[in-house]
């Protein structure tokens, strides 16, 4: 534990360390704000309610999450500081923790600085606080799952601008899946058992269960294999290109 604290310590002190962690938030702040007051019509709806709000996170992660994460392995390898890292007395499994966690702690302050979001809809109205809890939860649960697949994305090449990329893809892959165009596709010649599997696989269909207040066990238990596979993958992925 003391060593994953260290390279989480480390790393999150890196992302302040430039003012590309602060531009990161104001653009994240900015357009959350945007998202739901102008597109998302929060004061034409008349209700003291953060649906408009949450409504957007995961199409907003798309872009701004493997933002993070492209760079926890790809700048390690391109500027040799990896060969360094793997040289102290820290094992693979220390350092996947320690990067993903310090990068999950940064996009978890980024959320939390949307507080006053919450501030606003009490003042204007009485909305369901125990549905808004749920949702940041959800929101920061979900921020999760696409990091752990960013870093390991980014585990697999030396090129932030194409982890990036490959990152965002598979991610748009998963919060797609659920959609019932996508699904419709499935219908025309794939079985049942198929069409089922690819919807359990949606980002949005979990978020969205979690967002209406209820914390499903089946929804934690699917953000939370899946933040485990791919740092499992992320892993095995550094191993592997250590000892090429």
């Amino acid at each position: 534990m003391r060593n994953i604290a260290t390279i989480l310590k480390r790393e999150l002190m890196s992302y302040f360390a430039t003012p590309v962690a602060y531009v990161f938030i104001v653009i994240f702040l900015a357009l959350m704000g945007s998202l739901a007051f102008y597109v998302g019509g929060f004061f034409s709806s008349n209700q003291a309610t953060l649906v408009s709000f949450f409504f957007y996170h995961p199409w907003l992660y798309l872009l701004l999450i493997p933002a993070i994460s492209m760079r926890l392995w790809a700048e390690e390898r391109k500027t040799g500081t990896i060969e360094l890292l793997m040289t102290l007395p820290v094992s693979t499994t220390q350092a996947v923790l320690g990067k993903f966690l310090a990068a999950w702690a940064f996009s978890g302050i980024a959320l939390a600085l949307t507080f006053p979001m919450w501030i606003t809809v009490n003042v204007l109205g009485d909305p369901d606080n125990g549905v808004i809890v749920a949702s940041y939860i959800g929101s920061f649960v979900m921020a999760g799952a696409f990091l752990a697949i960013g870093s390991c994305i980014s585990a697999l090449t030396k090129n932030q601008v194409i982890a990036f990329i490959v990152a965002a893809t598979v991610c748009f892959v998963f919060t797609m899946s659920g959609l019932e165009m996508v699904l419709n596709f499935f219908r025309l010649w794939a079985p049942d058992v198929l069409i089922e599997t690819v919807a359990s696989m949606s980002f949005l269909t979990h978020f969205r269960a979690i967002a209406k207040g209820v914390i499903d066990f089946r929804d934690v238990i699917f953000f939370t294999s899946l933040i485990g596979f791919f740092l499992f993958a992320n892993v095995v992925a550094v191993d592997a290109k250590k000892g090429a």
